[in-house]
């Protein structure tokens, strides 16, 4: 006959339920894959950076290939190459989903996630 145990049952598994990505879900995803973007790169963002010194500086951060998840946290996978960050609220196949972010859209989000000016751009600032 087995033995009564005292100790406090396991507490079941965390489920992952997927849900869509809300704008706010896309700029955590973001922010958690260039995580060391504004540590790394302080003088360059208060001087600004062009688009192509842009692309060079997330390229390195997001490195060949990474990722990030937990338990009640967004899957995030990322990759240097073509700027490209997938998330879901579910594990996913990068493979076969979508990147929520790539190229052009990344470098737009960097601009405004880290205030990084273009110095090539001759607009005004308005504030």
């Amino acid at each position: 006959m087995p033995r009564k145990s005292n100790a406090a049952p396991a507490p079941a598994p965390a489920t992952r339920t997927d849900r869509p990505l809300t704008a706010a879900d896309r700029i955590t995803a973001f922010c958690t894959a260039t995580r060391g973007f504004p540590k790394h790169y302080v003088k360059e963002i208060a001087a600004g950076m062009t688009d192509t010194a842009l692309e060079d500086a997330l390229g390195r951060t997001l490195g060949v290939w990474g990722g990030s998840c937990g338990p009640n946290e967004l899957d995030v996978s990322f990759q240097g190459a073509g700027l490209r960050i997938w998330a879901s609220w579910t594990i996913q196949n990068h493979h076969k989903a979508t990147p929520i972010l790539a190229g052009r859209a990344t470098l737009m989000l960097a601009r405004e996630v880290y205030s990084i000016r273009d110095p090539q751009d001759q607009q005004l600032r308005l504030f």
